[in-house]
């Protein structure tokens, strides 16, 4: 059989055991240390924001943006529904209940009008949102000039879920640098992998100050351990962060690598006008982290997505269907939701592709092959 073809693999620039090395030569094994203070001084100079802590994954990050705007037991946070769980799954570590919210049909995304009547809606059951949380799905920027509107019309703080957009852009704006607070991550299959990381950014230096604090198992500046406030143990360790210096060497390749593989699938397929990926709008620069697309219903095509998904791994080559929406997730189905049938279509109808930067002209041609065959 032939080798393996991975929906988004791991992808090292070379350069990364040279950190490693150096954390070993130094003995900075635990968490903290040099790499860490480089690694976010980096981090904040690509992406134009002050501040950043790194933590232990995108997830942790999310976590302790919540616990930064005080959201606990009892609380309403909305969050988008097409998204992946760890989106929302700090909402129930808090206690608090996930409101979600549908996507629109251009970018994937939150859908701001929805946005509103949400809120609206909450207001008048005597909740008002404690915080909204709003994804860039598979690198594609949300509308956040619309998003952020709202939010500022009604005076909630805006968390953004950069995880899968670093690189991307929105108005000339780096994603993740809209809200009060964005978050990434370096998980294995991101446009850069520290193997496992994540990171909070935020233009207000109180903020990560206290994300660094809290994240340190909140231990106090005294010669013996005091902790006055409970404390997580969510800071990345200088390994690791070693190798996410390694990965910012290379970030602006990846995205171009990511962003070419897009144009060869739109080639490939261009005749199938059943066919319609995810595409940047006239404000958006996407880094096209996976390239994803929705299969039209025709009556020249009679293929589904999963059909198409069988094909591929019966000759080896991994590739996902869309996110499940939250609302539809077994855990969430009691949770309140604001829908427009949108990511319920998405979801049953989609499929992202093998988007890896690391794809050889090999692999292409042999997705070309398989998939052309599957669609004639």
């Amino acid at each position: 059989m032939n080798s393996k073809i991975w929906l988004s693999s791991p992808h090292m620039g070379g350069t990364e055991l040279k950190y490693i090395q150096n954390a070993f030569d130094t003995n900075w094994i635990a968490p903290l240390g040099p790499n860490v203070n480089q690694f976010e001084k980096e981090i904040e100079n690509y992406l134009g924001i002050e501040n950043c802590a790194v933590l232990i994954s995108g997830t942790s990050s999310i976590h302790m943006a919540l616990i930064l705007l005080n959201v606990n037991r009892g609380d309403e946070v909305i969050c988008q529904s097409f998204t992946f769980s760890a989106t929302a799954n700090p909402i129930v570590y808090q206690k608090a209940t996930p409101v979600f919210v549908d996507s629109e049909p251009e970018t994937w995304n939150m859908d701001p009008e929805l946005l509103e009547e949400a809120i609206i809606d909450r207001i008048a059951k005597g909740k008002k949102p404690k915080a909204i949380i709003v994804v860039h799905l598979y690198g594609m920027p949300a509308k956040m000039k619309d998003i952020m509107n709202v939010g500022m019309k009604y005076e909630i703080p805006i968390i953004e879920d950069a995880a899968e957009a670093l690189g991307s852009k929105y108005i000339g704006k780096n994603c993740g640098t809209f809200g009060i607070m964005g978050i990434l991550s370096f998980n294995g299959n991101k446009i850069i992998t520290t193997s496992g990381g994540g990171a909070l950014v935020s233009n207000d230096k109180n903020l990560i100050k206290k994300a660094r604090f809290l994240s340190t198992q909140a231990r106090e500046d005294a010669p013996h351990y005091q902790h006055s406030e409970i404390g997580y143990n969510y800071r990345m360790s200088n390994i690791l962060a070693g190798i996410g210096l390694g990965q910012m060497e290379v970030l602006d390749l990846r995205v171009s690598q990511r962003r070419e593989n897009n144009r060869f699938y739109r080639d490939l397929l261009s005749n199938y006008k059943q066919i319609r990926f995810h595409t940047e709008t006239v404000n958006s620069r996407s880094n096209y982290w996976l390239t994803s697309f929705i299969l039209e219903k025709s009556t020249n095509l009679s293929l589904t997505t999963e059909q198409i998904r069988k094909g591929l791994d019966y000759n080896n080559i991994e590739c996902r269907p869309l996110w499940k929406p939250m609302h539809l997730q077994p855990i969430f189905n009691t949770a309140p939701a604001y829908l427009n049938g949108f990511s319920e279509y998405a979801f049953t109808h989609g499929l992202c592709l093998p988007s890896g930067s690391n794809l050889t002209e090999i692999e292409k041609d042999r997705i070309a092959a398989c998939l052309l065959n599957i669609l004639d």
